[in-house]
């Protein structure tokens, strides 16, 4: 039942939103910068007990949840706050989004509310890319009646947004909202709209987590030097000449609230925002990721063989055989595929057979989702690469019982197919380059973010968790070319897996992942994935990784022992406490 000052409160809310009537960008850059006049105290402003206030209502905002780096994050970030709040209080946690992929269940708990939002989904998910690509890929013009017109639109969703939040959080008495990425990768301008109106009208207080900045591989074309690449976040600056537009977003990515805290994934960040926008720097931090203790577990032979059963089980859907579907069926029926996405195994041809028990299995990993920027193509060359040039393609030609599987576990966001499809082309391409009969023993498996089947109780199987799905692997393959931290590396570190990775880009923040300028023990080590031709020493040292026993190769042990030192539960439950004592106090 609502409470009388829920529904006053609420009231209160319409009627200051309604008063609101831009029509063009300064004008909501005016109202936006008299927010604080129109101040409305939170319901739970008169608790003076900051930690069981925020454990009775804390929430959660973002595009979608899924198996995606954000989405596992999200899921550290509760189970983390739940430790924290659980002395305290009974505690209410909340997703929000606009889209709950059904391979969310995974990672969120059955007793964290959700609530689903139409309109907040972002990118080409929001109202099918229409408002994106007006925004980012078509030139608005100063003063025109168009930019007008998409001015008054974009407002009107994001109060359309803020009543529904605001009703929500009232409702369920949120004090604390933890937006991830919504005010710093802008996938839905509007949304962000909304979340800045509804904070600070109602008091909310904030944890803004940025694991992406619009401007990190992204400029102006004014500032690319000739010969300079177009960068993938350049389309942020496409209307970065209209003055009016641009100022308003630079003040929202990231918005400044009064109950605002800026919190980011890696220092360099960090600097970047100090320096572009002028945040004081009481107001901005840095929160690291933690590795679950089941990664530091030890595992056995059988523990691998169990783990790559249950995800044969998987991409067969529950046979009990797992067969390949042939490259050029995969790729004709790829439209298709994309609505559903359901796991498969794709091989040279179809009706080829894996065995996930087979100790002439190897399995290279890449735990990411499939799009652009992960270069996942680079995996196909190297394996090519290897077959044609190293120890182990000698001893993978010699061995006619030997696989290889390269397996990458996340979906295919709806606007990356093109880079899929470059994928599956470059399979194609080793495939015309290799014999046959060496060729139909290497497969390519999308698992797409699924660790459970409807077949695993009548067969006593638990369902996967992440860490079950690194114990398949022989070794994590990384060649990202730009990322805001670089979880894998920690994680494959952490379970025990040698990795090929490169140095992507911010080179700081990689430099960061790995621990350089730390003591050599703190230090992760891998081997750097080359960007250009595959030398013999760097075949030779991969081959090296996959034909030694991980007992065998010393990496493994001084990489866990790193990890376990810097990306431990305890460590982001310190950090967690010390973020929530400093937002009490705005």
């Amino acid at each position: 039942m609502k409470s009388t000052n829920s529904v006053g409160l609420y009231n209160r809310l319409n009627l200051v939103l309604n008063t609101f009537n831009p029509s063009c960008w300064s004008d909501i850059s005016q109202i936006l910068a008299k927010l604080n006049q129109f101040k409305l105290t939170s319901q739970n402003g008169d608790n003076q007990n900051y930690l069981a206030k925020f454990a009775n209502g804390t929430a959660f905002i973002t595009f979608d949840f899924g198996i995606d780096g954000v989405s596992i994050e999200i899921s550290k970030y509760a189970q983390t706050l739940e430790d924290i709040y659980a002395p305290f209080s009974e505690s209410h946690l909340h997703m929000i989004a606009g889209n709950f992929q059904k391979e969310a269940s995974s990672i969120l708990k059955d007793d964290w509310s959700r609530f689903q939002v139409d309109g907040i989904n972002g990118w080409d998910k929001w109202d099918d890319g229409k408002w994106f690509h007006a925004l980012f890929k078509t030139e608005i013009k100063s003063n025109s009646q168009e930019s007008k017109a998409l001015a008054q639109e974009i407002f009107r969703q994001g109060v359309s947004i803020a009543r529904i939040l605001g009703k929500y959080f009232l409702d369920e008495q949120i004090s604390i909202l933890i937006p991830v990425n919504i005010a710093s990768n802008p996938g839905n301008m509007a949304l962000t709209l909304g979340v800045v109106l509804v904070t600070e009208l109602l008091g909310i207080y904030v944890l803004n987590s940025n694991h992406d900045f619009y401007w990190e591989s992204g400029r102006a074309a004014k500032d690319r030097k000739s010969g300079d690449k177009i960068g993938p976040r350049d389309h942020f600056f496409r209307n970065s000449t209209h003055k009016a537009f641009f100022k308003l977003f630079e003040s929202l990515y990231p918005w400044n609230g009064q109950r605002w805290l800026q919190v980011n994934i890696n220092t360099l960040q960090t600097q970047r925002l100090r320096r572009r926008t002028g945040i004081p720097e009481e107001k901005i931090f840095e929160l690291s990721t933690a590795v679950s203790d089941r990664f530091f577990e030890k595992y056995t032979k059988e523990d691998v063989k169990y783990a790559r059963l249950r995800m044969a089980h998987i991409l067969s859907d529950g046979n009990s055989q797992l067969e390949s579907v042939s490259i050029e069926q995969h790729l004709r029926t790829i439209g298709d595929w994309m609505n559903d996405q359901t796991p498969v195994l794709v091989g040279s041809r179809s009706g080829l057979v894996v065995d996930p028990e087979s100790d002439n299995l190897t399995i290279l990993l890449q735990p990411t989702r499939i799009i652009a920027r992960k270069r996942i193509e680079r995996n196909i060359d190297l394996i090519g690469a290897l077959i044609r040039r190293s120890s182990f393609g000698k001893q993978f030609k010699e061995n006619s019982d030997r696989q290889l599987v390269l397996h990458i576990t996340g979906p295919v966001p709806v606007e990356h197919q093109k880079d899929l499809r470059k994928i599956l082309l470059a399979y194609k391409r080793m495939r015309a380059r290799l014999p046959d009969e060496i060729a139909q023993r290497i497969f390519v498996a999308f698992s797409v973010g699924q660790e459970d089947h409807a077949t695993f109780p009548k067969r006593k199987f638990e369902p996967l968790t992440i860490d079950a799905i690194y114990r398949m692997a022989n070794a994590v393959v990384f060649p990202s070319q730009t990322e805001g931290r670089g979880l894998p590396i920690i994680e494959a570190s952490a379970i025990g897996l040698p990795i090929v990775c490169s140095k992507y880009y911010p080179t700081e923040v990689f430099q960061n992942v790995i621990g350089k300028g730390l003591p050599d023990e703190l230090q992760i080590q891998y081997t750097l994935f080359l960007e250009l031709n595959f030398s013999r020493g760097f075949l030779e040292e991969v081959s090296r990784i996959l034909l030694t026993s991980r007992d065998e190769l010393q990496s493994i042990n001084h990489n866990r022992i790193a990890v376990q030192e810097r990306y431990s539960h305890k460590a982001l439950k310190r950090k967690f406490e010390s973020l929530l004592a400093q937002l009490s106090r705005l």
